[in-house]
């Protein structure tokens, strides 16, 4: 047997040996390397005014525990808490309101009253209890994993902010590209990756703003509120809805109706429809600009965008991070091939 053989055997046998070893931290170590990735000019500039990369790491690692993980954590624990809280009695009064709300609506509901009773008659509030408490156990299960992954993936982030040039020069060493290629690789994914990250903190920002804004008019303290529904935002499909509804259905039980309905409307009209779906481009397109020079390779704004998309579709929670990396890879990959096919042909 050739040594070279030999070699790439035992290479391929150790990886499978580390693949068993770390499968259950692929996830976080990934997530971590994408993130430290996106946040290097943060690494690089806290670097500067500190003067040391492991001081510099440790500020950053904070830093991101505190303004991403933290709060969503205490959003999800809290709701926990309210679900396994929730007694029958308060369901009962809820439903007796809705009844008579029925019963009796305003003229310009009239219409919407058969279709009403009908699913009046649908509820079970035995039923609905016992959703809430399996639901609370579900979120408290989900709320713990999730901590979990993310005391992970920041311990993971500040290893990968520490070492993360050394491993960086290590692999360009290692594997068979050229240092331009791997200097464009690293370029282009550091470039997407830094845009989705800052894209995804200002959309969270804006759209709490809205809403906090809103929900101060009707009495509630919208700084605190605000900031809930911008980290419920990056929960996908459902984050928004976390916020809204619960409020909707408290100006109903106070007998608000018109508080009610504007609530719903405004969060699905204004934030889910108009700034999610329209502003979200325009916000990844402007921090495009802002973050990449002129001379940089800008992935499309609406690549992004449907990256995200896919990616929560796909991955869940973490596929905001994932679709775009994968995304980003795959057109950088296709552009070396392209570099490559044109040197064959010259």
């Amino acid at each position: 047997m050739k040594p070279q053989y030999f070699v790439a055997i035992l290479f391929a046998t150790s990886l499978y040996w580390m693949y068993l070893l770390y499968a259950p931290f692929l996830l976080s170590i990934t997530i971590a390397a994408l993130l430290a990735i996106s946040t290097s000019n943060i690494q690089y500039f806290f670097e500067k005014k500190t003067g040391s990369q492991f001081a510099a790491a440790m500020i950053s690692s904070i830093l991101l525990g505190v303004l991403f993980f933290v709060p969503l954590g205490y959003f999800l624990a809290t709701l926990t808490i309210k679900l396994n809280t929730l007694d029958q009695m308060t369901l009962k009064s809820i439903e007796i309101f809705i009844r008579d709300f029925v019963a009796s609506p305003p003229s310009y509901l009239e219409f919407l009253k058969p279709f009403l009773e009908d699913k009046l008659n649908e509820i079970d509030i035995k039923e609905i209890t016992s959703n809430a408490i399996s639901l609370a156990g579900k979120i408290g299960v989900f709320s713990a994993g999730f901590i979990k992954n993310a005391f992970l993936v920041i311990v993971f982030y500040f290893f990968a902010l520490y070492n993360g040039a050394t491993i960086v020069e290590y692999l360009k060493r290692v594997i068979q590209v050229s240092v331009e290629e791997a200097d464009i690789l690293t370029k282009e994914l550091s470039n997407v990756m830094s845009v989705v990250f800052y894209s995804i903190i200002v959309n969270a920002m804006f759209q709490g703003v809205l809403f906090g804004i809103a929900i101060s008019f009707f009495g509630f303290d919208g700084l605190l509120f605000g900031i809930m529904y911008g980290f419920a935002s990056l929960i996908p499909i459902i984050g928004g809805a976390l916020m809204w509804l619960p409020f909707m259905f408290y100006e109903f039980y106070l007998g608000n109706v018109f508080n009610a309905v504007f609530i719903a409307l405004y969060s699905i009209i204004v934030i889910s429809i108009i700034a999610d779906t329209f502003i979200k481009p325009i916000i990844i397109k402007e921090i495009n600009n802002k973050l990449l020079k002129e001379d940089d390779a800008k992935l499309n704004e609406l690549v992004i965008f449907f990256a995200i998309i896919a990616g929560l579709a796909t991955f869940g929670f973490w596929g905001m991070i994932l679709g775009p990396a994968i995304t980003a890879f795959f057109f950088t990959i296709l552009k070396i091939f392209e570099a490559r096919t044109a040197d064959c042909a010259s």
